[in-house]
C-alpha cells in the first residue's frame, strides 16, 4: 500500500530506513549515522509515516523499538 500524501523522497527514505532496521536490528542512532540523517527524522519516518505508507513493515519495526527501548538501560542510553 503505497499512501501519495508523502514526497517520493520522503516515502522512499522511510521505507529505506526500515528495510535497513530490519536487516541490522539496528538502533535509531544507528540507522541516522548510517544515512546521514537526524535521530528525530528517523523516529519520525518510522513512528510517524511508515505506518501511514505500510502497515505491514511499521508492524515489524516496531517491535525492533520495543526491543531496542526494553534494552536501552542495558546499552546506557
Amino acid at each position: 500500500m503505497i499512501n501519495e500524501n508523502y514526497a517520493d523522497h520522503i516515502r522512499s527514505r522511510a521505507l529505506e530506513v526500515a528495510e535497513y532496521m530490519l536487516k541490522s536490528k539496528s538502533t535509531i542512532r544507528e540507522a541516522a549515522k548510517k544515512f546521514f540523517i537526524s535521530k528525530s527524522t528517523v523516529h519520525n519516518d518510522l513512528v510517524k509515516r511508515l505506518p501511514v505508507i505500510n502497515p505491514k513493515i511499521a508492524a515489524e519495526v516496531h517491535e525492533i523499538l520495543a526491543i531496542n527501548k526494553a534494552e536501552r538501560h542495558i546499552r546506557g542510553g
